[in-house]
């Protein structure tokens, strides 16, 4: 009995051990995502200026993405787009603000099937319905990042494990969530060719720079961390943002300013470092990539596609075209996008509104600077897109010949084959994933059909 005793125990010890070196086996996952920063701001996407040196460094150890695309650039319904692997007309948030519903699975939630220890640490922007599809949820101020370090210090040691590590940088206002470093001056600046180039431009420029600069700074700290606990081998960093920059004619917008996203990935065990690749990804590719990398079961509800394939290859294809919505943020809206490697197409089924920037855009230097030189007749054709009322139902771009989308070629003759390919593409993909435009059920009776924006009694 005795020594049946012992081979039993001798049995469930040597299970137990094997669990725990599976477990150990399993990759760890770091997302860092920031709020608000377009794309091109960093060093490693080409910014002559902007000083991100721990970007930089993660993309030189990693693989960046050139072609990474969100599915709105909007901040919550981005997140609940990520977080769901679903397109925001199909999360239930896709206006801001919104809140999820407690049928909706998050990847963590997998995850922890799967033995991952699960933590947010900074903003939350998900609603209240999910937040117990976490194990832990930090908070953190002024710049969202406070205790991203604490939050990977407190983990289960003996657990694989998954933190999304949500900075508020370099969303506005500036001063509002402290002062950042100034460490940039407006000789800085790269200014873009829609916005005047004058002194308060350049200025609210070198502040949104302070805060990416500070939240540069945190990443370099959670590789320190990591590296520190002996886990970065095998743990894959993601970093990406949530939508454009909180300018005029990014935020909100479903043309690349809006929509394209930073994306780097680092794996020290299994990614090569210094790899680039020009494979199309959609941030709703994110969480099925985790799970297979995980071994761990995809939902059916999940619409991504897994980008593991081009973790080993940066030269293979996983899609041939993104999609991406504009809804209600501030003010109304109903724009559908899909883009392939080269060209974007956008309908716009509400073009008799006013394309007005988000409330905080709205507020910015920049902003005041538009107004007032289009009230002076000051700009020129390609700066008035926010003011120009109505507009083009319809939008296609060459991205590559025009990064800025500033020459719309919907009435190209030498474009016709093109555009009607992603018309549709457009068409089959709103019928596949029931997306229909329904003015009477956007926001009724809460918004002013003239402007677009809710009173202010409902704000």
């Amino acid at each position: 009995m005795l020594k049946s005793l012992a081979f039993l125990t001798v049995i469930l010890v040597g299970i137990s051990q094997a669990i725990a070196q599976s477990d150990r086996a399993k990759p760890n996952f770091v997302v860092i995502i920031a709020d608000d920063m377009g794309w091109y701001d960093c060093g490693a996407y080409g910014h002559p200026s902007i000083k991100t040196p721990h970007i930089d460094q993660l993309a030189k150890a990693g693989l960046r993405f050139d072609n990474a695309y969100l599915t709105t650039s909007s901040c919550s319904p981005s997140r609940a787009s990520i977080m769901t692997s679903r397109y925001p007309h199909n999360t239930g948030a896709q206006t801001l603000h919104s809140q999820m519903d407690a049928s909706a699975v998050l990847v963590s939630t997998p995850l922890r099937e799967a033995g991952y220890y699960t933590a947010v640490a900074g903003k939350w922007h998900l609603g209240e319905n999910v937040r117990n599809q976490f194990d832990a949820i930090y908070g953190g101020n002024p710049g969202g990042e406070e205790k991203w370090i604490e939050a990977l210090q407190k983990r289960p040691k003996e657990k694989p494990f998954f933190f999304w590590l949500a900075s508020m940088d370099p969303h506005r206002d500036y001063g509002g969530k402290g002062a950042a470093a100034k460490i940039h001056q407006p000789s800085d600046v790269v200014v873009p060719p829609y916005y005047p180039d004058v002194p308060e431009v350049r200025q609210d420029f070198v502040d949104y720079y302070d805060e990416i600069a500070r939240l540069d700074s945190y990443v370099g700290k959670v590789r320190e961390e990591l590296k520190s606990q002996g886990v970065e081998e095998n743990t894959v960093i993601v970093f990406l943002t949530d939508n454009g920059r909180p300018f005029p004619r990014c935020k909100t917008r479903i043309t690349d300013e809006g929509i394209q996203t930073p994306f780097i990935v680092t794996w020290p065990s299994r990614v090569q470092p210094g790899q680039t690749t020009s494979s199309l990804i959609s941030s709703i590719d994110l969480a099925p990539t985790m799970l297979e990398l995980a071994g761990a079961k995809i939902p059916e509800t999940f619409q991504g596609k897994s980008f593991a394939p081009i973790l080993k290859d940066p030269v293979v294809k996983t899609r041939e075209y993104i999609f991406a919505e504009h809804n209600w943020h501030d003010y109304n809206a109903f724009e559908r996008a899909v883009r392939n490697e080269r060209y974007t197409y956008i309908r716009n089924e509400l073009p008799a509104l006013p394309k007005t920037p988000p409330a905080d855009a709205v507020r910015s230097p920049t902003h005041r600077v538009l107004q007032q030189y289009h009230a002076e007749g000051k700009l020129q054709p390609w700066q008035v897109d926010p003011f120009e009322t109505p507009g083009p139902p319809e939008f296609l771009f060459d991205n590559e010949l025009d990064p800025y989308s500033l020459d719309n070629l919907i009435e190209s003759p030498a474009h016709h084959a093109v555009l009607e390919t992603l018309r549709k593409e457009l068409a089959h993909w709103q019928q596949q994933t029931g997306d229909v435009f329904d003015e009477a059920k956007l926001l009724p009776d809460k918004y002013d059909r003239g402007t677009g924006r809710l009173p202010e009694k409902v704000e």
